[in-house]
């Protein structure tokens, strides 16, 4: 007879919705366990969005002596860059960001840490194989957070000694003088603008857009701003054959030899180990649970899912609501539904690519106005170099309501977020401009778009836009 532990909420992952779920749990006082296989530390911190971040901090370090001679600085050109010190570096960055979390998550859980892989006998047992032996435990209630990893197409199998995903490509202690990377969504996008920016020469393929963008204007803009900066195929699938030095990267009629690929198409859910289709959970054909997206629950069971183990929203922020909503669930022994805030997608590209609430394609053309301001006429992204960004804003043709937008933007990452606040409150366009820009800022671009919707709205009164009269 195998050791048993009987709780009320067992949550299995110590990733961000593992930890968020955590805290609905001991809010509520229930008794629990954390179940993770280890590494500890959220897939953010050790391989995720914050290396990427230092990686993208030391190329722009780097890229600015470009300037310096415009400017009087004399000099920079006699600069030297060590890969081998920047990727220790940012090594360095990337420890102190996991040991925090993995602190967090011991913290938390304290004596009620498993550390081991559990997969389901039954909806509500688990069994956890662990250094001691196999361990049993009796749950009133299962929150699944097992996370994501990156995903690797059999066709690569001819290459896999000579690639890498985001997983390895921060261990690499040396970077390679020729890198493809495949797939253009946000970390390939990123990660190929950085290693472009500190020398590599990088040829990235990706599908008919650049992470997706699905707004004409804002996607050709986006293609011929980082095409100056690395080489750029969008379109033909890619293919790859081993080389003498590498890889023979193909794309069309287009070829080019890389030391080593980078590849990031996308991640997959931890899920296919957990047992799920023989413990009797309904799964889909790909073999992943299927469940009630707006309370997270799995069937009638017990058992909720957050997080990148069900691949709705990979994104941390997403994550800890995610984990909140089943955590809160699984601690009260409720069904609630919850409304999600506005989708809000950022990539740190310099400019900043950004999606905020609905896409373009989702809207009726007949029945929106589009905003657009581009950065040449905006004063202080001139002096940032910013003059081919756009914004595109987009509102309902009768209220003004907004209700999406696609940016290329210098610091879009903060428009991104004033945007988002806006749509989720329900603001219009003509209310917006009732509030102060200062100049010279970034943001009067999205004045500058704003104005373009408010003029071709019907007016109410014949006051001058922006302004409020005293009743």
């Amino acid at each position: 007879m195998l050791p048993e532990i009987r709780i009320d909420v067992a949550i299995i992952g110590a990733g961000t919705a593992g930890l968020y779920a955590l805290r609905e749990v001991r809010r509520a006082g229930r008794s629990f366990v954390l179940i993770d296989h280890g590494p500890l530390g959220t897939a953010c911190a050790r391989v995720g969005c914050m290396p990427s971040k230092v990686a993208l901090h030391a190329a722009a370090l780097w890229q600015a002596r470009e300037e310096m001679a415009e400017f009087g600085v004399t000099g920079s050109d006699a600069l030297h860059l060590d890969l081998a010190q920047t990727w220790s570096a940012l090594r360095g960055q990337r420890d102190r960001f996991t040991a925090n979390a993995t602190a967090k998550a011991r913290s938390a859980a304290g004596e009620q840490l498993i550390e081991g892989r559990a997969r389901f006998i039954e909806p509500t047992l688990l069994e956890v194989s662990t250094v001691a032996g196999l361990q049993r435990v009796h749950a009133g209630s299962v929150v699944i957070a097992t996370g994501s990893r990156p995903h690797l197409p059999a066709w690569l199998e001819p290459v896999r000694e000579r690639l890498v995903t985001t997983d390895q490509l921060f261990e690499l202690e040396q970077l390679p003088s020729r890198i493809g990377v495949l797939g253009l969504g946000a970390i390939g996008l990123e990660m190929g603008l950085a290693l472009a920016r500190l020398g590599v020469q990088v040829t990235a393929v990706g599908g008919s857009t650049l992470v997706g963008i699905d707004d004409p204007q804002v996607a050709e803009r986006a293609q011929a701003r980082f095409s100056k900066e690395m080489t750029l195929w969008l379109g033909p699938p890619a293919s790859v054959e081993p080389t003498e030095q590498g890889v023979l990267l193909r794309s069309g009629d287009r070829a080019a030899e890389v030391d080593l690929l980078l590849v990031a198409v996308g991640r997959r859910p931890n899920t296919d180990s957990l047992n799920l289709a023989e413990a009797g959970f309904a799964v889909d054909p790909r073999g992943e649970p299927l469940y009630d997206p707006a309370n997270l629950q799995l069937g009638d069971w017990p058992v909720f899912i957050a997080g990148d183990a069900n691949g709705q929203r990979a994104l941390l922020h997403e994550a800890a609501d995610e984990g909140a909503i089943a955590g809160y669930n699984a601690a009260r022994n409720l069904r609630s539904r919850w409304k999600r805030k506005v989708p809000l997608g950022i990539v740190f590209s310099g400019p900043d690519v950004v999606s905020v609430g609905a896409r373009l394609g989702e809207l009726d053309p007949q029945r929106i106005l589009i905003g657009r301001a581009s950065g040449e006429s905006n004063g202080r992204l001139r002096i940032l170099g910013g003059e081919d960004d756009l914004v595109s804003v987009y509102a309902d043709a009768d209220s003004g309501r907004l209700r999406g937008a696609a940016l290329l933007c210098t610091g879009g990452e903060h428009l991104a977020h004033l945007l988002a606040w806006a749509i989720q409150r329900g603001e219009t366009a003509q209310g917006l401009l009732q509030l102060p820009f200062y100049h010279p800022v970034v943001e009067e671009l999205l004045a500058t778009a704003l104005q373009d919707i408010a003029k071709r709205l019907p007016a109410a009164d014949d006051l001058p836009l922006g302004l409020i009269a005293e009743e």
